[in-house]
């Protein structure tokens, strides 16, 4: 047999793998396409150990292993998948970090309301007030607002 059939087909498996994970946003779409991924690294496993002719047959052993590890890695990932769905009601990659952009918001709008001043700014360097960061008061066109402004998100939506 050659090696280069199960070579290119595992090169095609990891190149759609690779773009699933790149391109989709769904959660669970982003765990198939892991999935495919792995399965292209069992095979080239298992076609260099059939090549290579090892005694100790070490590919199978180790894709033995990775099939492992990729049935613990869904059962996790499916667990997370699940309460990240039954607390945001979607399962979409980019709601999520969009959850975690306001997070950030709300912890730097607290620091503000504390009297933290680390990485706040209320004007820039020609005295005109800050477009970046931290702004003042009647600023909306920053990414950040002190307390009880809109953001540029909430702005626009």
């Amino acid at each position: 047999m050659h090696l280069a059939y199960p070579a290119v087909l595992a090169a095609l498996l990891f190149c759609t793998g690779l773009y699933g994970v790149l391109a989709r946003r769904n959660a669970i779409l982003v765990l198939m396409s892991v999935e495919l991924m792995l399965n292209a690294v069992n095979l080239n496993l298992v076609a260099f150990d059939v090549w290579l002719r090892d005694t100790l047959h070490s590919g199978q052993a180790l894709t033995l292993f990775t099939i492992a590890i990729a049935a613990a890695e869904i059962g996790i990932g499916l667990a997370i998948v699940l309460a990240v769905y039954r607390n945001r009601g979607s399962s979409a990659i980019d709601r999520l970090r969009d959850a975690a952009e306001t997070a950030d918001a709300a912890e730097t709008s607290d620091a503000a309301e504390t009297g933290d001043a680390a990485g706040t700014t209320d004007a820039g360097t020609d005295g005109h007030p800050a477009t970046a960061g931290n702004a003042t008061a009647g600023d909306a066109t920053a990414g950040n607002t002190k307390a009880g402004h809109t953001t540029n998100a909430e702005a626009t939506s």
